[in-house]
């Protein structure tokens, strides 16, 4: 199942997409569709393969090897997981004035 978060990004960049009347808007719009898309689809490679999927299997829904399926998702994790470490290292050294951030 996908966040709710995401879909309602993909939803209002939709939105937005739509509505836009100038091409820089659209542009924002269809930046903003695919980044929650893109996480949409590995947080779903990383939901069928916690199921049991295989990589063979991933890779043939995308028309991939299964050496493909996982260069492309493994990379988009590892990306992922970086992000996720620095935005927790960022709100850890904001809890106490006293102490300087890490």
């Amino acid at each position: 199942m996908a966040p709710r978060s995401t879909v309602k990004r993909i939803l209002a960049a939709l939105s937005a997409f739509d509505v836009a009347d100038r091409p820089m808007t659209r542009l924002d719009a269809a930046r903003r569709l695919r980044e929650a898309a893109e996480e949409l689809e590995a947080a779903q490679v990383e939901a069928a393969r916690k199921a049991g999927a295989t990589w063979l299997e991933i890779g043939a829904c995308y028309g991939l090897t299964k050496q493909g399926a996982q260069q492309r998702f493994r990379a988009a994790r590892k990306q992922a997981e970086a992000a996720a470490a620095t935005a927790v290292a960022g709100t850890a050294g904001r809890g106490k004035k006293d102490e300087p951030a890490a």
